[in-house]
């Protein structure tokens, strides 16, 4: 079947050619896939704005050689209370960062496609938590450059809340929450092993991807 629909959220994107973006794309029925979105840099593509970085995308896609091509898109969730704070587009970026580095491409896992799903659905639920106004020019730079969002409001024009603490430690606790279930999905933790001694899931993660995990530079910045 060359013609095939799937449901997934894009996790990853970079430029390709003049006009084009390679999408990684965590899916429900498929696993990780790569996909070729042929025009959609071009002002005039209507498809652009439903395949942004965290969108959950219903795919119509064509198997080509190399890559799916993508032939139609349609936006279910734009997670927009994600993309619209700091702090919830690290830990977003994060989780998108372990399904791609954890998951291998072209092995279908419902499960994990769920979770991430449910961890960035509830993410997106949290109370907004803005950061505090010095960390806005550091932060800014980065997350443009990396994520390829822009957030709706200068940081500057808003109020740091008395709660952020309390916020952050939430939000920290879910993405902790899915670390251990993602781990645990795909093989590599026993949930044991969390409940009788201490395991640095970092430390763990990043020996399995024999790598630094590129968000950990955010986190620094918002702690």
């Amino acid at each position: 079947m060359r013609n095939f629909r799937t449901e997934g959220i894009i996790i990853k994107r970079r430029n390709f050619s003049e006009a084009d973006r390679l999408l990684t794309v965590m899916t429900r029925n498929y696993g990780k896939i790569q996909v070729k979105a042929a025009g959609v840099r071009k002002i005039t593509s209507r498809r652009s704005a439903h395949i942004e970085l965290l969108n959950y995308t219903i795919l119509h896609l064509y198997k080509g050689n190399t890559f799916s091509i993508l032939t139609e898109a349609k936006m279910i969730d734009d997670f927009y209370s994600i993309k619209k704070d700091f702090s919830k587009i690290g830990l977003a970026y994060h989780a998108c960062e372990l399904v791609d580095g954890l998951c291998p491409e072209n092995q279908e896992n419902d499960k994990v496609f769920s979770l991430l799903q449910r961890t960035l659905s509830d993410l997106s639920q949290d109370d907004v938590t803005y950061l505090p106004e010095s960390t806005s020019s550091e932060i800014d730079d980065y997350t443009i450059g990396t994520f390829g969002i822009e957030v709706s409001e200068p940081l500057e024009t808003r109020t740091a809340i008395s709660d952020v603490s309390h916020s952050t430690k939430n939000q920290s606790s879910l993405l902790h929450r899915f670390e251990i279930a993602l781990l645990s999905e795909l093989g590599y933790l026993d949930r044991k092993d969390i409940e009788q001694k201490h395991v640095d899931l970092h430390e763990m993660i990043e020996d399995i991807l024999e790598r630094k995990l590129k968000s950990h530079s955010i986190f620094a910045k918002l702690q």
